[in-house]
């Protein structure tokens, strides 16, 4: 299985720069580019919560689920 971050798109949609998310959000760029390439392992929900607020998007509009589909 594999969780995809739409983090960028919902930035792109709101035109917002990783630097304004990280001083609305308060969390370091350097996380939140964890998060947005994939490489972060986890993530708090009430990180999730302010990414969500400050985006004025779901949390499934940042994460999604696919199946990975072997054999």
């Amino acid at each position: 299985m594999t969780i995809i971050i739409n983090l960028d798109v919902e930035m792109a949609k709101q035109k917002m720069s990783l630097t304004e998310l990280s001083e609305q959000v308060g969390i370091t760029m350097s996380n939140l580019s964890n998060l947005k390439t994939g490489k972060a392992k986890a993530i708090r929900f009430s990180t999730l919560e302010a990414i969500c607020n400050a985006l004025k998007c779901q949390p499934g509009d940042i994460l999604e689920f696919r199946e990975d589909r072997m054999g």
